[in-house]
């Protein structure tokens, strides 16, 4: 790994306040693949703090990206709460069960208690060890799902679309039940010291129309930014898939940050966004970062800084969503090399030299 000049924190601290950087903010991210950086089972990491821990942390060793981000699942909070979650022995866990079976059940939930329920004592375990090691020199996030996703986990999605539809009042029932488990657990990561990191695929507008997520989504959303501001941290909020008709709303709700997929479009975010939040974003995870060659990957990377390096508020090189497991570790590396020699300030005179030769 080349030796940057900075700190991931100097660097984030610098880029914000307008001052010289280095090379701009690069996050891959890194989820199950930490598993293969010291050699273990995916299924190991939920169930041990310390492993995930030194799995995270040898990971932002081996390549020096800019954020840790603690993570293995979106199932840790529903789990919590009562939802049956199947972790194979060397893939990444999945929903087995929801927490109910209809929705006549729902008395039956309550928030979940992040310091003993489910596999949330490991999450704040690693945490709290990461930001011991690490935290003086990068930032240490914890991954927190959204209440209308984790709502989704606890009734099953396909039930959970039916309802929004005839049953309005139960998926607010859900998904406030889900806020004050979101709500619980930002607490928690808050007084660790880590920054709540907010994930919620199910309110991306492939999946709902926009006019249902600021009924279903927003409200709940809202409030747990508003909560994690109120603590005197920012927010970053990654909602999957195509969400170009919910940008103006993500940013009412409150996002510091959003992370683009690389099914929406960083020109048109900035375009409609940018003087509002910063961008992160968006390498194609599978299709560049998985099976992409090195130089595919240091073009992705340069493709997507000549569309949003100047962003009003910022810019950070990183992939659309979290990285496949079985992500070369040759490709992560060359994301963070292509982000070094693009380097800063950036011109695009060197943008176009460095695409001629990176095409060759």
């Amino acid at each position: 790994m080349a030796k940057d000049q900075m700190t991931p924190i100097e660097r984030l601290t610098a880029y914000s306040q307008g001052k010289s950087v280095d090379r701009l903010p690069c996050v891959p991210i890194v989820g199950n693949t930490a598993a293969r950086v010291i050699g273990v089972k995916v299924s190991e990491l939920p169930v041990s703090g310390k492993l995930l821990a030194e799995a995270q942390i040898a990971a932002y060793r081996r390549f020096g990206y800019d954020i840790i981000r603690i993570f293995t699942d979106l199932y840790g909070q529903a789990e919590a709460m009562g939802a049956a979650i199947r972790y194979p022995k060397d893939e990444t866990a999945y929903l087995d069960q929801p927490a109910l079976a209809d929705i006549s059940q729902i008395d039956r939930l309550s928030p979940a208690d992040p310091y003993r329920d489910g596999n949330l004592p490991h999450q704040l375990e690693a945490m709290k060890i990461a930001v011991a090691e690490v935290g003086k020199e990068v930032v240490v996030t914890g991954a927190l799902t959204c209440p209308f996703t984790n709502a989704s986990f606890l009734i099953g999605a396909e039930t959970l679309t039916r309802l929004v539809a005839k049953n309005p009042e139960a998926v607010h029932r859900l998904c406030r039940l889900s806020l004050e488990t979101s709500l619980n657990y930002a607490k928690a990561i808050i007084d660790i010291g880590c920054t709540p990191s907010l994930t919620d695929p199910m309110s991306s507008a492939t999946i709902i129309s926009p006019k249902k997520f600021e009924e279903f989504s927003y409200p709940y959303l809202k409030q747990l930014i508003d909560y994690i501001h109120s603590r005197g941290k920012s927010v970053t909020l990654h909602i999957c898939g195509k969400t170009a008709k919910i940008w103006e709303l993500m940013a009412n709700a409150g996002a510091d940050c959003i992370s683009i997929d690389n099914a929406a479009s960083l020109t048109e975010a900035k375009g409609k966004v940018g003087n509002r939040l910063r961008l992160m974003g968006n390498v194609k995870p599978s299709e560049v970062m998985l099976q992409g060659s090195l130089s595919d990957v240091r073009l992705a990377v340069l493709s997507g800084v000549r569309e949003a390096y100047d962003n009003p508020r910022g810019y950070i090189v990183a992939s659309g969503c979290s990285l496949p497991t079985e992500t070369p570790f040759a490709n992560i590396a060359a994301m963070l090399d292509a982000v070094r020699e693009i380097g800063y300030p950036i011109t695009e005179e060197k943008l176009n030299y460095l695409e001629q030769r990176w095409s060759e």
